[in-house]
């Protein structure tokens, strides 16, 4: 793993990690704490081919990323310092293991009652599967039709919209995308 690929959170001790596509409903580590969060200057959106997770060479599903400018609500997920070198090494293992296709930035989240200093991950537009803003009708066609070693691309945005209704955070468009892609998926 090149040091491209390394989060880099050089200060000791817990932190706070924003979530916003599949560490919100499936982290690979138990987080200390959890809190609605919000991020300014970054959008979430499809931006990410997917060869192996959600899609392959051949067929690449999307994946999401955090891309410029906007605001995303996601999840803050507080890691201590008992778990700190655990959690690191497993975010790294699953969002930072192929292309450096995301980079760990400082950020400052908004929780429900206080703001505090956080990292996320954000699209690097300068790699090779960053897909930038592909059309509505081939988002959809994408997800629909595509699969990899954690299954269909569709069950990562439908659990995405799942937690993101559990938070009673509105992203209308992503409904309308998962509506879509399932009737791509059913042939309508």
């Amino acid at each position: 793993m090149t040091q491209t690929n390394r989060l880099n959170i050089a200060e000791p001790g817990g932190f706070w990690f924003f979530a916003y596509g599949s560490l919100m409903w499936d982290p690979p580590f138990p987080p200390a704490d959890s809190q609605p969060a919000r991020v300014y200057g970054y959008h979430r959106s499809f931006c990410v081919s997917s060869e192996n997770y959600r899609g392959t060479p051949e067929k690449p599903g999307l994946s999401l990323g955090l891309d410029q400018g906007g605001s995303c609500t996601g999840v803050a997920l507080y890691i201590d310092d008992a778990s700190r070198e655990h959690a690191i090494r497993e975010i790294e293992a699953r969002e930072m293991i192929y292309d450096p296709i995301y980079i760990c930035r400082p950020v400052r989240l908004q929780l429900p009652n206080e703001t505090v200093q956080g990292y996320t991950l954000v699209v690097n537009r300068e790699e090779r599967i960053f897909a930038g803003r592909l059309d509505f009708e081939e988002t959809a066609r994408r997800i629909a039709s595509s699969a990899g070693k954690r299954g269909p691309n569709i069950d990562y945005l439908a659990n995405t919209v799942a937690r993101l209704d559990d938070m009673n955070i509105s992203e209308g468009h992503l409904h309308h995308l998962l509506r879509r892609a399932t009737q791509l998926r059913s042939g309508s």
